[in-house]
């Protein structure tokens, strides 16, 4: 069975930088390295956005993040981070790390940017 857990996040000042960590407990190793793993982040009364996706060694970003965070991935340890630098009050959200071949979600971590 597999299940995503996340870890990192928390409160920042605009510019600074943050790690999120992601990982896929139950995953085997082909379906890891095949997958589309993504990080998508949520806030209030808003949908659900695709923040960076990797499948492979093919990253994908949303033109926000461009140039500012960095999606990787580490097949040994099953898992995926999300590097965030200089961060703005705009990416304040609760942050999901995502598979796409299981379509399950991890528990979801706070993000906060202060200006």
């Amino acid at each position: 069975q597999v299940h995503l857990v996340q870890s990192g996040g928390g409160l920042v000042q605009a510019g600074g930088s943050l790690r999120l960590s992601c990982t896929y407990s139950g995953m085997i190793l082909s379906v890891f390295t095949s997958d589309t793993l993504g990080w998508y982040r949520q806030t209030p009364g808003n949908e659900r956005e695709l923040v960076a996706t990797i499948t492979g060694s093919t990253t994908n970003y949303q033109d926000s993040v461009k140039g500012r965070f960095i999606i990787s991935k580490d097949n040994t340890r099953r898992r995926t981070y999300l590097q965030m630098n200089s961060l703005k009050p705009e990416d304040t959200a609760v942050y999901y790390c995502y598979s796409t071949s299981r379509r399950l979600w991890g528990q979801g971590t706070q993000v906060t940017v202060s200006s």
